[in-house]
């Protein structure tokens, strides 16, 4: 069966960027698990149990809705992954990696304007060195709205590879509403109607209705 793991600094990022290929693969057999490395809100001065508890029911009710398999929660300080040493996140990935052997990793583009999301992609790209036997053989960054498009002097995100989400862009807003107390009104790229928008445009590039994008980081396969 084919595993894949989510890898994303705070919970909703998955659904942003990767919640209507979760559901595709979900519907094709596939078991999707997810880690999130912050509660996510820690940053906002409200860290009380009552805020981080809703932000983890969002997620499970997200998660339900996408078919997620099983979630992780580590709570490294929010927005604050750069005051944390790398070899701490990496040996917090590691394991479940170990435990899951997942093929395929998604996880943040190198450059996104958050520095949780950067710190993320990095501790990913080293628990995933490539050494003999190790599992995992894709590694895809996805865009994340509010972050991805808001790193103006950065190197952009480049898609090139997509994910037609045409049957699963309703599962995506829906599990996107599950977070309803992270998205802002429109025209703000954090909006329901802005991320729709997104999947719509994604989709036409490719000849599709809808889709999700994604950068390859590394693709090992026997196909040529």
């Amino acid at each position: 069966m084919k595993r894949i793991l989510v890898i994303a600094a705070h919970s909703d990022d998955e659904v942003l960027g990767c919640g209507g290929s979760i559901a595709a693969q979900v519907d094709q057999g596939a078991e999707v698990s997810v880690v999130f490395l912050t509660n996510g809100v820690g940053a906002r001065n409200t860290d009380s149990n009552s805020a981080i508890e809703r932000r983890m029911e969002a997620s499970r009710n997200a998660g339900k809705i996408l078919g997620v398999k099983e979630i992780t929660q580590r709570n490294f300080p929010d927005n604050r992954l750069d005051s944390i040493p790398l070899l701490d996140i990496v040996q917090s990935i590691e394991p479940v990696i170990a435990d899951l052997c997942p093929s395929v990793i998604l996880t943040h583009h190198a450059h996104d304007l958050n520095i949780d999301h950067r710190v993320c992609h990095q501790a990913v790209l080293t628990a995933c060195r490539p050494q003999p036997k190790h599992p995992v053989k894709t590694i895809l960054g996805f865009e994340v709205a509010s972050s991805t498009e808001w790193a103006f002097s950065a190197p952009a995100f480049v898609p090139n590879y997509y994910v037609d989400i045409s049957s699963q862009l309703d599962k995506k807003l829906r599990a996107l509403d599950a977070y309803r107390e992270e998205m802002r009104p429109a025209p703000h790229p954090r909006s329901a109607s802005s991320v729709e928008a997104l999947a719509r445009w994604r989709g036409a590039t490719v000849g599709c209705s809808a889709a999700e994008a994604f950068s390859v980081v590394r693709m090992i396969s026997g196909d040529i």
